[in-house]
């Protein structure tokens, strides 16, 4: 390693050390490759805090909703093999699924893989849980008066479509209009890559993707791993059971029906052999396994989701961070959050994994970059332009908003300020743009947007890249 190597590695392992010990995350472990070879790897904390029993780059941790883009590869793969499009609609192949009062016709494979067809943020998730939560008490503490009056639960895709057709809800608007980020979209490719592969959801990934990739330590049921043990203990904030601490929380939450939209689990090397998939433009360990137009296409800019992010196929874009094209996803459900990583135009790809909910991986991954282009390491990626807003005019945005996923906000007018409430947190709102505010996150801005209907009315808010209904 070079002295200027050393030096940025530095910067950036005090500032990683001390976002770990704000947030008392357990373990975190770094993988960061150049052309395919591993040029930087790091392991903080300990997989089980309990055993102090150290953190590798052959580590199994949960990676979350970085699952999506191997729910789109496949959809790829199967465009390849003639067997679908992505342009066809979604009721070609699951004739079924009836929405109430929707455009359900019109909703194309294209708009789940970009979360814009216009499904609102709903409770299904919880329900495909539920089994897996009901065992474990973190999981009885979250669903206590959040699904208890409908206790419905998805086991399957038939439960998942019979459940979605029979909600009484409205799309957000005509596919193709509204994005909002929606695990129930993935659930349906999930059925829709079934019933046209002719193998299970499961089955296609590990055929098309892990096997030929060598991700023989990447599963969705841990069961089924040979009998490594190099497997992290999840952790929970202690707040799911009334005090400050974590604690572990080793069961694993499952959701069989939903495993296309977040549940793979995998390590730091086995992701970074995924992540040369993207850079190589689709080759793999034996050879390719999807074309280069298919990985071309996944990370196309297809809709904005704030001024600095769009979404392709299962994958966010920006197209300026620190002056260089990022592809990237997050991941994050209890004692899980993970960020994965490309840089194409500079050959570079990497993962972030934890098991502990909620840690700031954005944060980590940006101080990375800042500290590799000497910039200090809790540097703004973004910043954002100021804009003038009447002031009579800062009552409209006032008021809750809510989403069927559990997410609850509110905004209230307090000496002139907007000011955003969320959980026991307050933040002031500044405006950036028409209906456009930011807030500041631990030093980073947040983006959130106002959508009015027809009338002029504020009606919904986009907040954390999910659509919530004004409800006062």
């Amino acid at each position: 390693m070079t002295n200027e190597d050393q030096r940025w590695v530095d910067s950036f392992e005090v500032h990683a050390q001390r976002l770990i010990e704000e947030n008392k995350v357990p373990a975190v472990a770094i993988g960061l490759a150049k052309e395919g070879q591993l040029i930087y790897q790091q392991a903080f904390g300990f997989r089980n805090l309990e055993e102090q029993t150290g953190v590798t780059m052959d580590t199994i941790f949960g990676i979350g909703s970085i699952t999506k883009s191997f729910t789109c590869m496949a959809i790829m793969q199967l465009q390849e093999a003639g067997k679908l499009y992505v342009h066809d609609q979604v009721i070609t192949y699951l004739p079924e699924l009836r929405l109430k009062n929707s455009f359900v016709e019109q909703i194309k494979i294209h708009h789940l893989m970009t979360h814009t067809s216009g499904l609102p943020p709903l409770p299904t998730l919880f329900h495909a849980m539920r089994p897996s939560m009901m065992n474990d008490p973190a999981g009885q503490e979250v669903l206590k008066g959040f699904i208890a009056e409908e206790p419905f639960t998805i086991e399957n895709y038939k439960d998942l479509i019979a459940y979605l057709s029979g909600l009484d809800f409205e799309l957000l608007g005509p596919p193709g209009t509204e994005f909002s980020y929606s695990n129930e979209g993935y659930a349906l490719l999930g059925a829709i890559i079934e019933r046209v592969s002719g193998k299970t959801y499961e089955e296609c990934i590990q055929d098309q993707i892990l096997t030929p990739a060598g991700m023989s330590n990447s599963v969705f049921v841990l069961d089924e791993l040979d009998g490594p043990t190099d497997i992290a203990t999840l952790y929970a904030t202690g707040l799911v059971f009334g005090d400050t601490e974590i604690v572990a929380s080793p069961i694993w939450w499952d959701a069989p029906a939903m495993r296309a939209a977040g549940f793979l689990k995998s390590t730091i090397r086995n992701m970074l052999t995924y992540l040369d998939i993207f850079r190589t433009g689709g080759l793999a360990q034996e050879g390719r396994i999807v074309s280069s137009q298919s990985i071309e296409d996944m990370m196309k800019p297809f809709v904005q989701i704030d001024p600095n992010r769009y979404y392709g196929y299962g994958l966010g874009i920006h197209e300026n961070y620190l002056g260089m094209r990022l592809i990237e996803h997050t991941g994050g459900l209890k004692g899980i959050a993970s960020q994965m990583f490309i840089v194409p135009d500079c050959d570079i790809t990497g993962i972030i994994l934890t098991n502990l909910e909620g840690v700031p991986v954005g944060e980590i991954m940006a101080g990375l970059f800042n500290c590799r282009n000497s910039r200090p390491a809790d540097a703004q990626v973004y910043t954002c332009n100021s804009f003038s807003i009447a002031s009579h005019l800062l009552s409209d945005y006032v008021g809750i908003y809510e989403s069927r996923e559990g997410v609850k906000i509110a905004i209230e007018l307090q000496n002139g300020q907007l000011v955003l409430q969320f959980l026991s947190a307050y933040f002031d709102l500044r405006a950036v743009g028409e209906d456009r505010f930011a807030f500041t996150v631990k030093g980073t801005d947040r983006h959130i947007r106002f959508i009015r209907h027809e009338g002029g009315a504020v009606s919904r808010v986009s907040f954390g890249a999910r659509q919530l209904h004004k409800n006062g």
